[in-house]
């Protein structure tokens, strides 16, 4: 709490020790509006700024008189949001893209949150035109912080998507090689199994020893019976 706020006692007495989440107190004749600045990804703890608006009607914020340190406050969630963006744009890196999603989400959050504590003061102070000017312009943050959370989790669907499109054509890719490498082993193996066994150094019948071509040529035909069977039936599928 700034030094020169000199809040009233039904305010203090709502308080507690700790900041807590953005609302609006209100008090027998002030408010106080508490909201958070930009938080960072990974952080859960926010830095909370108090904004008070006195009997006479007039606001108070830390630097001094008024209430325009909340626009500077949304500017610096605008630029946040716009740097994610750019990242979300720019980035073919999973890890990046995760990290926009983790800051997205707590900005969402905050301005979400915001958005209520500001309507909250309205409720209060309806005909205060400067108060409805900055709940308009929470919207208009919160739906940009909403858009980006949503363009950061499609993005990484859309990438695991194409990763598991890429893997499936792989496969088919490698499943049809393999499917040709075993054609040729089947068309040859006839060949390979008669050449082990007549190669064998055993003593051969003489109707054998002159029929080199014959059982080449038998060998082939038996490989090309078998080759034949194997894609008639893959044709069938």
């Amino acid at each position: 709490m700034p030094e020169h706020f000199e809040i009233e006692r039904e305010l203090r007495e709502q308080l507690s020790g700790r900041a807590g989440h953005q609302r609006c107190i209100v008090g027998h004749d002030e408010l106080l509006l508490i909201l958070h600045e930009v938080p960072k990804a990974g952080i859960p703890e926010r830095d909370a700024l108090f904004f008070w608006k006195r009997m006479d009607g007039r606001w108070l914020q830390p630097g001094g008189p008024g209430i325009d340190e909340v626009d500077a406050l949304f500017n610096r969630y605008a630029e946040a949001v716009d740097a994610n963006e750019l990242t979300l744009e720019t980035t073919e890196s999973t890890e990046q893209v995760f990290s926009v999603l983790r800051h997205a989400g707590p900005l969402a959050r905050s301005l979400r949150n915001m958005v209520l504590a500001l309507e909250q003061a309205l409720a209060q102070e309806p005909d205060d035109r400067d108060i409805r000017a900055l709940r308009d312009k929470s919207k208009d943050l919160e739906r940009a912080a909403d858009l980006l959370q949503v363009d950061a989790r499609e993005t990484l669907i859309y990438w695991q998507a194409e990763a598991t499109e890429e893997h499936t054509k792989t496969s088919e890719k490698l499943g049809n090689i393999l499917f040709r490498l075993n054609l040729v082993t089947g068309f040859f193996l006839p060949l390979v199994a008669l050449a082990s066994l007549l190669g064998m150094n055993v003593n051969l019948p003489d109707f054998l020893k002159g029929s080199f071509w014959v059982i080449v040529i038998g060998a082939l035909m038996v490989g090309g019976g078998l080759l034949w069977y194997v894609f008639k039936d893959e044709m069938k599928k």
